[in-house]
């Protein structure tokens, strides 16, 4: 069990280690997920683990637990049982839990891919709402769902084409554009 102040992964220094900024982007996103979901129950997030049991990548998905603060958070992989805990994690720049009450509409389910789940956690334009949205992603068996009302969906797809506009690799604005066609046409179905 790897156990971890997230305090102490803040702020690296530009010359770090890569295995270090790694193993901090890694708590980094189990705290923007275990925050994104609801307090309580263990939930399994579409983040993937980042193991690689015989240089293959591990094909489990985070499961993560939030009790209240100041509590520490826990994850686990899925799969290969590879997990930790998390202390300090609250009020810093990952916790992306709610800070005001919010107006429910019409929630609906969207299924994506795995590469669409991938391409939105990369997306740097993004306020806390739409974060919460990315990371709040469930684990399926063959992708994750988002959980989304009409607007947050609009809101996520108009974030995707801004990005994509912005783009300068050729690559990563065919997988933006592919993410924003997925959710776009998602959108459609819903009639927004």
């Amino acid at each position: 069990m790897f156990v971890a102040d997230l305090t102490h992964f803040q702020d690296l220094p530009a010359d770090a280690p890569g295995p270090a900024r790694n193993l901090a982007a890694h708590l980094e996103a189990v705290v923007r997920a275990a925050t994104a979901g609801q307090a309580g129950a263990p939930w399994a997030s579409a983040l993937p683990c980042g193991r690689r049991p015989g240089r293959r990548p591990c094909p489990g998905r985070i499961i993560v637990h939030r009790p209240e603060p100041p509590a520490a958070i826990g994850w686990r992989c899925g799969a290969c049982g590879d997990g930790g805990v998390i202390s300090n994690w609250e009020d810093t720049p990952y916790d992306l839990r709610r800070r005001h009450l919010a107006v429910a509409g019409v929630v609906h389910e969207v299924v994506i891919a795995c590469q669409v789940a991938a391409v939105l956690r990369e997306l740097a334009l993004l306020d806390v709402d739409a974060e919460r949205l990315v990371f709040s992603l469930r684990a399926l068996p063959d992708g994750a769902a988002l959980t989304v009302t009409a607007q947050e969906l609009e809101d996520l797809t108009a974030c995707v084409a801004a990005e994509a506009n912005h783009e300068d690799n050729r690559r990563r604005r065919g997988r933006l554009d592919a993410a924003f066609t997925i959710l776009n046409d998602a959108l459609a179905a819903m009639g927004g």
